[in-house]
């Protein structure tokens, strides 16, 4: 009897859809990209089970690395009681007004061991203009290493003077460690990661954009921008290192980049410490182990300030997704007032519940969104949530000065939230994300006049008017 081998090849890639279906139902938390999943593969034969395999596999369940610095258990649970009872310590020690977002701060000690940190000097960075010499006057100011970490780091300018900076410092004796996403900064892989390197700069890639794993790789990226010096001063935000974050007479037909970012010196660098050493272990296949060179102990810092300042940090290597859990905790804690800026709005249910929520509370809620954006597709996907959320009062405003690239919330002008995460699900799922929460009454209500500025160049959308838009 001659085989049907067409019969065989379709019973065959039944069980194999079918099994790959029990896969996605069980892997996959989100219940809209499940249902997604499961339609490619019903219905796009082959090619959608391909696309699963490439895109779709939940690696939250499958860790990328190890976070773990220290592998000794006991002394991990030493270090765990002393990081619990500094952070106490600095909560008992802080001001009244700190007080309605203790359910924030705990949240992040118990989930990621994110120290509470006192005695901080906090400086709020508007633009590449202002970020920029301060990064550089950092740099110079090194004496024992500095480690950079950016998804964005570009062959211009600015690229250029702070390469021949790091150059210089090498040649000073300083450490310099260099890590960039190998997809965000595709265009200096050949020409200056060349030059870092022969110049004694120590640089990695994160994650490899290999062809034979070409999609997982591309779809998990490093969206972190840290930069340490000597573990006791740090930057974070949202600016990357390129000439389009700074605004400048020369050009005046550039188009205008709004954006944000935080100078910290005193403890709660550590914090950015050990995201980095983690993620340089992970891309270097190093072993590098904490020690006083990279955590000076915190009584020996001098008291430059009196900020109190939290890190968030989550990624694939996360075990919850905790940037977003800290956005609907703050959310959540907010009895007067919401601030929130981002570049990309495309929120989860939970998010929307939250906002709403907060709305039909009485909680002012504003949201300061691109009018001009680098990506009209997103734009348009972002506007599929106007209706809702101008239906229950809250205000949206649509920045028209340039492209507003800021990742910001401020609550009740009391906590400041600045970092590199967007408010959508590939910050919240798929990259390597990290936020700075300063507790602080002075720097949120420097933040929210930032705000309140940015909003005369924005432009307010009418809820009655977008209702009945075509």
């Amino acid at each position: 009897m001659k085989l049907d081998w067409f019969l065989i090849y379709e019973v065959v890639y039944v069980i194999v859809a079918i099994l790959v279906c029990l896969r996605i139902v069980y892997d996959t938390r989100n219940n809209t990209k499940t249902l997604a999943y499961l339609l490619l593969v019903i219905f796009l034969p082959i090619v959608g089970i391909i696309f699963y395999f490439s895109f779709g596999i939940n690696y939250r369940k499958r860790k990328m690395y190890s976070k773990k610095l220290v592998e000794d258990e006991n002394l991990t649970k030493r270090l765990a009681d002393e990081i619990v009872k500094y952070s106490k310590t600095t909560f008992d020690e802080s001001r009244e007004d700190i007080s309605q977002n203790k359910e924030l701060m705990l949240m992040l000690l118990r989930d990621s061991m994110s120290p509470l940190t006192a005695n901080n000097a906090v400086k709020l960075l508007i633009n590449g203009e202002n970020k920029f010499p301060e990064v550089i006057q950092a740099l110079r100011d090194a004496k024992n290493h500095i480690h950079i970490e950016y998804y964005i780091y570009e062959d211009d300018e600015i690229g250029q003077t702070i390469e021949q900076l790091l150059l210089k410092k090498v040649q000073e004796g300083i450490t310099v460690r260099f890590i960039y996403d190998d997809f965000g900064s595709s265009s200096i892989r050949r020409r200056l990661v060349k030059r870092l390197k022969e110049g004694g700069v120590q640089v990695f890639p994160f994650s490899r954009v290999l062809f034979i794993a070409f999609a997982n790789r591309l779809n998990y990226r490093n969206h972190r921008k840290i930069i340490v010096v000597d573990g006791k001063t740090a930057f974070v935000g949202g600016i990357n290192v390129s000439d389009r974050y700074i605004n400048n007479e020369t050009n005046p037909n550039k188009l205008f980049w709004r954006d944000t970012h935080l100078r910290i010196d005193g403890p709660g660098v550590q914090y950015l410490q050990h995201i980095f050493l983690c993620d340089w272990n992970f891309c270097s296949d190093e072993n590098l182990r904490p020690n006083a060179t990279y955590f000076p102990k915190i009584k020996d810092l001098p008291i430059t300030g009196n900020k109190v300042v939290q890190i968030a940090a989550s990624g694939p290597d996360s075990d919850t997704p905790l940037i977003m859990y800290s956005l609907l905790q703050a959310i959540n804690l907010a009895t007067k007032e919401i601030l929130i800026t981002t570049p990309y709005f495309i929120p989860d249910q939970s998010l929307v519940d939250g906002l709403t929520i907060a709305a039909l509370s009485g909680v002012s809620v504003k949201l300061l969104l691109p009018g001009i954006s680098d990506s009209w597709l997103v734009n348009l996907a972002a506007h599929s949530y106007y209706q809702d959320l101008l239906k229950v009062g809250i205000e949206i405003y649509q920045y028209k000065k340039g492209f507003v690239h800021s990742k910001t919330m401020v609550t009740d002008r009391s906590m400041a939230m600045v970092g590199s995460a967007n408010m959508d699900n590939r910050s919240f799922d798929l990259n390597f994300e990290v936020n700075a929460i300063v507790y602080d009454t002075e720097i949120a209500m420097q933040l929210r006049d930032a705000f309140f500025q940015d909003l005369k160049d924005a432009e307010k959308i009418d809820a009655i008017s977008w209702g009945t838009r075509p």
